[in-house]
């Protein structure tokens, strides 16, 4: 870091959503972190793009790498004011028989990997004022649906550690929060076109961005609201009780 700018570190900040939280945070006047699994290059590119960044590789898989990553940053970022976990895998599986490979790659990626490493930032990040975790979770959470078990199994793990985080992690400063997007970009086996259909089930039928969720994450890093809560951004798509996931939905006529 050449100056005095906070510093964030997005997981998965290299590509879709995450590279969206990275550019906002950028263009705010942060200097952003960007972690990347294998996408280099697009990690590199983006960091070029932005005028204080810098990349960071991890393997969110192995715990021993994920904790050196953590303390080192915590050892040279002197205003390391906020962590937003945004990496995740979304495999399909079914209600009816958990894949065990599916499940145990899921879990950790999308739900222990981001709670450890909230734990050590909470325990070892320095800060000029407070610091801030968003962990990003899925509308799922509300509105739950039988596609996708692991996956939504693993959100619903992630949203229980917000609340208990907050309450016993954290100075009273510091501010820890979900962030519940709704569909957003062509995910799974969806085309485009598909995408554009699917996406507008929700109360506003209006497609959500990803531009949406970025604004919404630097709002929250700037800590108004209380601790422990949750924002949805997803045009009101939780509020509904969905049978399915929105992909088979249209593909089986939901308009």
């Amino acid at each position: 870091m050449s100056d005095a700018r906070p510093a964030v570190l997005v997981t998965g900040g290299a590509k879709r959503i995450g590279a969206a939280i990275a550019r906002a945070f950028g263009n705010a006047g942060w200097h952003v972190v960007i972690h990347f699994g294998s996408s280099r290059e697009d990690a590199a590119a983006l960091a070029d793009s932005l005028s204080s960044a810098e990349t960071v590789q991890c393997d969110l898989a192995d715990d021993a790498a994920t904790a050196q990553m953590i303390t080192d940053l915590s050892a040279r970022l002197s205003d390391w004011a906020a962590l937003v976990n945004c990496a995740a895998i979304f495999e399909a599986d079914d209600v009816t028989f958990l894949d065990p490979a599916t499940n145990a790659r899921t879990m950790q990626i999308n739900a222990r990997t981001p709670a450890l490493m909230a734990q050590a930032y909470l325990r070892s990040a320095r800060a000029v004022a407070r610091r801030c975790v968003i962990q990003i979770t899925d509308q799922k959470i509300a509105n739950p649906n039988p596609d996708f078990f692991s996956y939504t199994m693993s959100k619903h793990a992630l949203d229980a550690t917000i609340r208990m985080l907050a309450m016993g992690a954290t100075r009273s400063e510091d501010r820890v929060y979900g962030l519940a997007p709704g569909a957003i970009l062509a995910s799974h086996d969806q085309s485009e076109e598909e995408a554009e259909r699917s996406h507008l089930l929700n109360l506003r039928r209006r497609r959500t961005t990803a531009q949406d969720v970025a604004q919404a994450a630097v709002m929250l890093a700037g800590g108004d609201l209380a601790s422990g809560e949750t924002l949805f951004v997803d045009n009101g798509q939780h509020l509904l009780s969905q049978p399915r996931d929105v992909i088979y939905l249209e593909r089986e006529g939901a308009r």
